[in-house]
């Protein structure tokens, strides 16, 4: 199971076809996922959701997970391709980031979610109790004006759309920064459509300058 959660697809490819970590990775995402999430909503019972989402982000991105994993030297025992192995995949972030929820992934199958929950909390908890300090519980259009602002980007702009029945409308939004248009986020008023927006845009672009 470790070795599983440590070979890259690179590895995989150049080994005849080989099982990937990243199904361990596609269910390691989702336990981390769950564990952060009520960790966060007991650590901080003032916020609400519009805070709490984008707390998680700051929290639970390739960034934060790449850095684990360095402190655990994740990057020695990958499995990797010779591509990679040239081009530094051993301390890529998101190569990191990635084997580390496949590592979670492989945690939980092995040894339930009880234990792998406390193992996330060794790790992500100092992170948890420095997040608000930081931050990173602002609502998402505020953390992304501020990570624009960082990046010396201009401040974020929408474009809303709307459709549906006068009783019943959905929203869409899109941020833009400098221009560049980001996914597209939907609610079901104008400011839970931005906000949405506004998340994704976040993730997106602290991902890129992580």
């Amino acid at each position: 199971m470790l070795e599983l959660a440590l070979t890259h697809r690179s590895f995989a490819y150049e080994s005849g076809g080989i099982p990937t970590n990243e199904r361990l990775e596609f269910l390691g995402d989702s336990v981390l996922g769950l564990v952060v999430t009520e960790e966060l909503y007991k650590y901080f019972p003032e916020l609400d959701e519009s805070r709490l989402s984008p707390l998680r982000s700051g929290v639970v991105n390739m960034r934060a997970l790449a850095t684990i994993a360095r402190e655990l030297t994740l990057g020695e025992y990958l499995r990797i391709g010779k591509g990679e192995e040239a081009t530094g995949g051993r301390d890529k972030n998101s190569i990191l980031a990635d084997s580390l929820e496949a590592l979670v992934g492989a945690i939980y199958l092995d040894h339930g979610f009880t234990k792998t929950a406390e193992i996330i909390l060794q790790w992500f908890r100092p992170m948890i109790a420095a997040a608000k300090e930081q931050g990173l519980g602002l609502d998402g259009k505020t953390a992304l004006q501020e990570l624009a602002a960082a990046n010396g980007l201009s401040a974020p702009e929408y474009e809303i759309s709307e459709s549906g029945p006068d009783h019943d409308k959905s929203f869409t939004a899109v941020a833009i920064l400098s221009g560049e248009r980001f996914e597209v986020g939907s609610g079901k008023s104008k400011r839970e459509a931005e906000q949405a927006a506004a998340r994704l845009a976040y993730d997106a672009l602290d991902a890129r300058t992580s």
